[in-house]
């Protein structure tokens, strides 16, 4: 997962590199620790990285709350899920090289085989899905 430098996201640096810094954790390291999940940050200075995760909430915003109307959150919820599941399947991306994103997972994990935990192919969508 790659978030920024953010407070809200890692701890100050005063305390990160204080005295006190290895009985310290973070909440959000706590819970990628729970599921396995390796957590990086921008670099600093480098504000075109976090363009990039701002862009795709852009995307992900004018898709949803921007364009519809929601009762709940489960509703919202359902949609966000859809719209994922055709963004990683349908739209070839330039940055991609014209491949869709699962389709770049799929030849990543064939190069790079170690650096995945799970099959791609066993992400595609079937007919009880």
């Amino acid at each position: 997962m790659l978030t920024d430098n953010g407070i809200q996201f890692r701890l100050p640096p005063r305390y990160a590199n204080g005295p006190t810094a290895r009985y310290l954790t973070h909440m959000f390291d706590l819970r990628y620790d729970e599921y396995g999940i390796e957590h990086r940050f921008t670099r600093i200075n480098h504000p075109w990285t976090n363009g990039q995760l701002e862009r795709m909430n852009r995307t992900i915003k004018d898709a949803t709350v921007k364009r519809f109307h929601y009762n709940s959150h489960d509703q919202l919820r359902r949609h966000l899920d859809d719209f994922i599941a055709v963004y990683n399947f349908v739209p070839r991306l330039k940055r991609l090289h014209g491949l869709t994103p699962y389709e770049f997972m799929c030849k990543a994990w064939a190069d790079e085989l170690d650096r995945f935990t799970q099959n791609p192919h066993h992400q595609t969508p079937g007919l009880n899905t």
